[in-house]
C-alpha cells in the first residue's frame, strides 16, 4: 500500500525548539504530495518555522506535545513575502495578503488542520504595513475550498489567529485561540461551519465575519453557522494558562476596553447572508456586533440562546453607517431581516445601552427583539458627559464608544423602520438618571410586554418622531396605538 502518513522527523524535522525546521516541514508536504496526498505528521516536539506552504489534499496533524512555532525573523531570513495585492484600498494590510504568514494556502481543495497540538505565534508581529521577512499571521487560506481546521490551540497568533478569505465549505471546530489581535476573520466565505471554539482575544475580536475588497471583487460571506463558542477578553495568554486575569484593559490599542466579542464588519463591501449564531457565551468583552458601513448588504440573520457577563460595551450593537471604504459610486448598504431571541447579559455597561442606529435616509429594517434580559450597572460617580443630542457620526468607524455615552441606559433606537421588541426586561445594578429606552425617527414599532425598572426622575420611555407605534402589555404603561408623535415622553 502506497505511504499515506508522513512523520516531519523522517523528513529531517528535530522538533528541538532551536532548529529551524521549515525546510523539512515543507519537504515532508512535498512528499505528501507527490504521493497523492496524506497526513504531514508532527510527533511530540516544538517545531521551529517560518512559512508553511500548505498544498491541496494534504492534512497537517499536530499531535498531543506537537508545537509549531513561529521563529522571529533574522536579517533577511523569515517568513515568505506578501504577494502584490488583488487590491489594498479598502481594507487594511493584514486583510490584502496572505503569504506572509507561519502556515498559509492559496486556490486548494481538500485540505486539513488537525490535532490537539498548538501554534505559537511567538515570532509573528501584530502590525503592519511591511516587508519581508515579517508574518503577521498564523493561518492564512485565500480562495481555497473544502477545509477543516479542528481541535488544535493557537497562541499569539499575529495579526490574525486565523484569516480565511474566498474559503468555501470551511468547518472550524473545537479550537482553543488565546491571542493578541483577531482571532478569526472569516471574510468573503460560503459555506462556513464554525463550533465549540473558545477565542480569548482581548486587543481584538474574536469571532469576526467580514466582506471585504482583498480579492478585487464584491464577494458576501454567505451560508455560515456559529454555535457552542465562548468569547472572552482577559489578557493575553490568561485564558490558555487558565489565571483568567484582567489587568491589560489600558493595554487595548483603541482605549476602549477589552474586545473578544462575535462582530459582523467593519469590512463590510460584499454582504453578509444567511447566517446563524446559537448558544454562546460572552464574558468580559465587547457585545454583539452586527455592523454595515461600506455599502454592503447585511440581511437575514438570526441570532439565539446567548449568555454574557461583564460586558464592556453595548450589548447588543446594530450599525448602517456610510464609511465608504468602498470603490467610487457604491450605494449606502442595507441592514435587515434580522431575529435576535433568547439572550441573558448581566453586568452590561450602560454608558452605551443596547444600541441600534442607522442614518437619515436610510433605516435598519424589519428586527425582532424577544426574550432579552439585560442587568446594567450604573454609571461611574466621575461620569458626567451624558450627551444630550448623540451625533450621526455617519462617516466614523462603527463602535459603540465613538457615540459618546447615550441618554438612555437601556434601548437607544433610531433611523429604523418595522421594529418588534417581545418580552423585553432591563434591570438596573445602582442608581440611574436617565430613561430607559429612547426611540428617534423610527416608523413602525410594536412594544410588547417590556419591563423596565425607571430610574430617578426620569421617564420610562422617550419618543421623537415616531410613526404607527403600538405598546400592549407593557407595565406601567399603557396600552396604546399611535400613528404619529413628534414628541411624547412616558
Amino acid at each position: 500500500m502506497p505511504e499515506t502518513i508522513f512523520n516531519v522527523k523522517t523528513f529531517g524535522a528535530t522538533g528541538d525548539s532551536k532548529t529551524l525546521d521549515t525546510e523539512a516541514i515543507n519537504k515532508t508536504i512535498i512528499a505528501a504530495v507527490k504521493a497523492g496526498g496524506g497526513t504531514v505528521y508532527f510527533p511530540a516536539g516544538t517545531y521551529l518555522s517560518y512559512s508553511i506552504r500548505l498544498q491541496s489534499h494534504i492534512s497537517l496533524y499536530l499531535d498531543q506535545g506537537a508545537t509549531i512555532l513561529a521563529a522571529s525573523p533574522s536579517g533577511d531570513i523569515g517568513y515568505d513575502s506578501p504577494e502584490p495585492a488583488s487590491n489594498d484600498s479598502f481594507q487594511d494590510f493584514g486583510h490584502s495578503h496572505w503569504h506572509n504568514s507561519l502556515i498559509w494556502g492559496e486556490n486548494l481543495e481538500d485540505i486539513s488542520i488537525l490535532g490537539p497540538g498548538k501554534i505559537y505565534g511567538k515570532g509573528l508581529t501584530r502590525g503592519g504595513p511591511y516587508k519581508a521577512p515579517i508574518g503577521n499571521k498564523a493561518i492564512a487560506l485565500k480562495l481555497c475550498r473544502n477545509v477543516i481546521l479542528k481541535d488544535f490551540t493557537i497562541l499569539y497568533g499575529g495579526h490574525f489567529g486565523i484569516l480565511a478569505t474566498g474559503v468555501d465549505n470551511l468547518t472550524i471546530d473545537n479550537l482553543k485561540i488565546d491571542t493578541n489581535r483577531d482571532g478569526m476573520d472569516i471574510d468573503c466565505c460560503k459555506n462556513v461551519r464554525i463550533s465549540n471554539c473558545s477565542v480569548n482575544s482581548p486587543w481584538d475580536d474574536g469571532i469576526c465575519l467580514k466582506s471585504s475588497f482583498a480579492l478585487g471583487f464584491n464577494r458576501p460571506t454567505e451560508n455560515v453557522t456559529i454555535t457552542n463558542c465562548s468569547v472572552s477578553g482577559f489578557d493575553r495568554g490568561t485564558f490558555y494558562n487558565g489565571t483568567y486575569q484582567r489587568n491589560e484593559a489600558n493595554l487595548v490599542p483603541d482605549k476602549e476596553g477589552p474586545t473578544g466579542r462575535i462582530k459582523f464588519g467593519t469590512e463590510s463591501n460584499g454582504g453578509f447572508k444567511n447566517i446563524t449564531i446559537s448558544n454562546c457565551v460572552f464574558e468580559y468583552c465587547r457585545g454583539l456586533a452586527l455592523e454595515t458601513v461600506d455599502g454592503a448588504v447585511l440581511e437575514d440573520v438570526t441570532i439565539t440562546n446567548i449568555t454574557m457577563r461583564d460586558i464592556i460595551n453595548s450589548p447588543i450593537f446594530l450599525r448602517l453607517g456610510a464609511r465608504m471604504r468602498a470603490p467610487e459610486g457604491t450605494p449606502v448598504g442595507t441592514l435587515r431581516r434580522i431575529n435576535i431571541s433568547n439572550i441573558n447579559v448581566y453586568n452590561a455597561d450602560s454608558r452605551f445601552a443596547t444600541l441600534i442606529s442607522g442614518i437619515p435616509g436610510h433605516d435598519i429594517e424589519d428586527v425582532r427583539l424577544s426574550n432579552i434580559s439585560i442587568w446594567y450597572r450604573p454609571l461611574d460617580s466621575q461620569v458626567t458627559n451624558i450627551q444630550k443630542e448623540v451625533p450621526e457620526y455617519e462617516k466614523a468607524y462603527p463602535e459603540p464608544q465613538k457615540f459618546g455615552v447615550l441618554p438612555a441606559y437601556g434601548f437607544f433606537i433610531r433611523h429604523a423602520k418595522n421594529l418588534e421588541l417581545n418580552n423585553i426586561n432591563l434591570y438596573l445594578l445602582g442608581n440611574e438618571t436617565r430613561p430607559a429606552m429612547i426611540v428617534t425617527d423610527v416608523k413602525g414599532i410594536k412594544l410588547r410586554n417590556i419591563a423596565a425598572q425607571k430610574g430617578s426622575n426620569a421617564e420610562l420611555l422617550v419618543l421623537k418622531d415616531v410613526s404607527n407605534l403600538s405598546i400592549k402589555d407593557c407595565k406601567p404603561l399603557k396600552n396604546k396605538e399611535f400613528k404619529k408623535t413628534r414628541t411624547k415622553s412616558y
